[in-house]
C-alpha cells in the first residue's frame, strides 16, 4: 500500500473515531440549556428543572438558571439546542420564576427522522371534556400527559405553600373550601387532577404504577418551591391522596414542614383484603386486569344527602367500576406504606371518621401508634363518614378550623420573632 493510500485510510479511521465520540457525547447529554421567549420586558433569571423522560422521580432533575430575554410578544414557547427537544410543562407568566420541562434524549439522524415520536402540538391537546389545554392551567408530566391544575392565592404575599392530593375517582375542585380557609391566613394552595382523573389526560382510573402519582406530585411541588424557595411546604391528602401524601413525604422528608391526612388510605380494609381475596385479585390481574371490581358507593362519602347528590352529579368525578389492576396498585401502595411507617419522623395530623367504610380507620390508628414522629396528632370524628370536609356542616366547620390551626401553629412568626 502506498503512503498516500495509507494516509487516506488513517484519516478515514480517525474521522470514524471522532464521529463515534461525538455520537457518544450526544447520548450522554441528558439535559441542555434552553432559551425561553417571554412577552413583555421581564428579564429576571428563571430557574429550570430538567427532568429525564424515563419516569424517574422529579427529585433527580437538574436545575439550571438562565436569563430570559424579551422576545416575540404573546410567546411562551421553548426553543432548545440541536439534538434535543423540550416539552413546556408549566404556566409562563410575568410572575413565573420556575418552570419544569422534560428532556427527550436525542436520536441520531435528521429532524424528519425524529418527528415521529414528537408530542402533539400544544394547541391540539384537549382535556377529556374537550377544552384545549391552552385555555387551562396545567403542567405536563414526564410521560407527556397534561395535568389540569388549580391555584388558590392569598391577597397578601404567601406565608406558606400547601399541596393538595385528592382521592381516587374525584378531582381537585372538591377542595375549594379547604383552600379558601387557608388563603385567608396568607397560605397559597395548589393542586392538580391526577393522571386519569378530572380534567387531566390519561385513561380513567388506570395507572401502571402508583409511583406515577408521587412523581407528578413532586414535580408540581418543585415548580412551586422554585417560585417561592423560602416558604415552608405542607401537604394535605385525602383517601388515596393520603397514601400519595405519605409516600411523597417519605421520598423527600426534608422538603416538608408537615402533612395533613384526611381519612387516609394507610392499609386496605381487612374484610376486602383477606388472603384469599388478595390471591384471587393477583390471578385476575394477570388474566383480566381491566375487569371491574365495582364502583365507589357514594352513600358512604358523606352523611349529608346534598353532598352525596353533588358527588353523584359531578361529571368530573369517575362513576365507573374500579379495575382489578387499579386495586392491585392500591394494595401495593398500602404495602409500601407499611414498610415506611418505622422510618417516618415528619410532623403529621390525621383526621378520620369512625364510621368510614371506604378507608379503614384502623390504618390511621396504626400509623399514629407506630410512627416515631414526636409531632403527631389523631382526631377521630364520631359517626362521621369518609369525606370529612364534605360531611355534616358542624363536622366540616371543625375540620377546616383544625386543619388551618395545625398548619398555622407550625409557621414562623410573620415578623420572624
Amino acid at each position: 500500500m502506498s503512503n498516500q493510500s495509507h494516509l487516506a485510510v488513517t484519516k478515514e479511521k480517525e474521522a470514524c473515531v471522532r464521529e463515534r465520540e461525538r455520537a457518544r457525547e450526544r447520548e450522554r447529554e441528558s439535559f441542555c440549556v434552553c432559551v425561553c421567549e417571554l412577552a413583555g420586558s421581564h428579564t429576571a433569571p428563571l430557574s429550570f428543572i430538567l427532568h429525564p423522560s424515563d419516569g424517574r422521580s422529579a427529585s433527580v432533575g437538574v436545575r439550571i438558571r438562565v436569563r430570559v430575554e424579551p422576545s416575540a410578544r404573546n410567546s411562551s414557547r421553548l426553543s432548545a439546542a440541536v439534538n434535543h427537544r423540550l416539552r413546556y410543562t408549566g404556566p409562563l407568566t410575568g410572575k413565573a420564576d420556575l418552570i419544569s420541562v422534560s428532556s427527550i434524549p436525542s436520536v441520531a439522524g435528521s429532524d424528519s427522522a425524529l418527528s415521529g415520536d414528537m408530542p402533539e402540538p400544544e394547541g391540539t391537546r384537549r382535556s377529556p371534556q374537550g377544552v384545549p389545554y391552552t385555555e387551562l392551567p396545567h403542567i405536563v408530566n414526564a410521560d407527556g400527559l397534561h395535568l389540569f391544575c388549580r391555584y388558590w392565592e392569598p391577597d397578601s404575599p404567601p406565608r406558606a405553600l400547601v399541596f393538595v392530593a385528592h382521592g381516587a375517582g374525584e378531582h381537585c375542585g372538591g377542595y375549594a373550601d379547604i383552600a379558601h380557609s387557608l388563603t385567608q391566613h396568607g397560605i397559597l394552595v395548589f393542586a392538580h387532577d391526577h393522571v386519569g382523573h378530572g380534567q387531566s389526560e390519561g385513561e380513567r382510573m388506570d395507572i401502571k404504577n402508583f409511583q406515577i402519582y408521587i412523581r407528578d406530585s413532586l414535580q408540581h411541588i418543585d415548580i412551586m418551591k422554585g417560585r417561592y424557595p423560602k416558604l415552608p411546604v405542607f401537604i394535605i391528602g385525602h383517601s388515596m391522596g393520603g397514601a400519595i401524601s405519605i409516600l411523597t413525604a417519605c421520598e423527600r422528608p426534608q422538603d416538608f414542614a408537615g402533612v395533613v391526612l384526611i381519612a387516609p388510605m394507610v392499609q386496605m380494609n381487612a374484610e376486602s383484603a383477606t388472603p384469599f381475596k388478595v390471591f384471587l385479585a393477583k390471578i385476575l390481574n394477570r388474566l383480566t386486569p381491566k375487569l371491574s371490581l365495582g364502583s365507589i358507593e357514594s352513600r358512604w362519602v358523606s352523611r349529608d344527602p346534598k353532598q352525596v347528590e353533588a358527588y353523584d352529579t359531578d361529571e368530573l368525578n369517575y362513576h365507573g367500576g374500579l379495575r382489578v389492576s387499579f386495586g392491585m396498585q392500591l394494595m401495593d401502595a398500602a404495602t409500601r406504606i407499611e414498610r415506611e411507617l418505622p422510618n417516618i419522623t415528619w410532623p403529621f395530623f390525621i383526621l378520620h371518621g369512625d364510621a368510614d367504610k371506604l378507608c379503614d380507620i384502623r390504618g390511621s390508628h396504626l400509623m399514629h401508634n407506630e410512627v416515631k414522629s414526636t409531632d403527631k396528632k389523631l382526631k377521630v370524628y364520631e359517626e362521621a363518614f369518609h369525606a370529612l370536609h364534605h360531611d355534616l356542616p358542624d363536622t366540616v366547620e371543625s375540620v377546616l378550623k383544625e386543619v388551618s390551626t395545625w398548619i398555622l401553629e407550625r409557621l414562623p412568626s410573620p415578623h420572624g420573632s
